[in-house]
């Protein structure tokens, strides 16, 4: 998933499983200097826990 189209996963975390703004965009500058998935990076970080990861996945299938 490209930067440019994480719009509706920011939505969903925020929205869904109250992510802070913060958590988010510590996880989206990781993800300039060393590219990776952001649901990754957010559970690499602590910032999501393994269910919510699950639940990250399971809404991008279907999104």
């Amino acid at each position: 998933m490209a930067p440019a189209s994480y719009s509706p996963l920011i939505g969903f975390l925020q929205e869904e499983l109250a992510i802070p703004f913060s958590s988010i965009s510590v996880a989206m500058k990781r993800c300039e200097q060393d590219p990776g998935p952001l649901p990754m990076v957010l559970w690499q970080y602590g910032l999501v826990t393994l269910e919510q990861l699950d639940r990250i996945f399971d809404w991008l299938e279907t999104a």
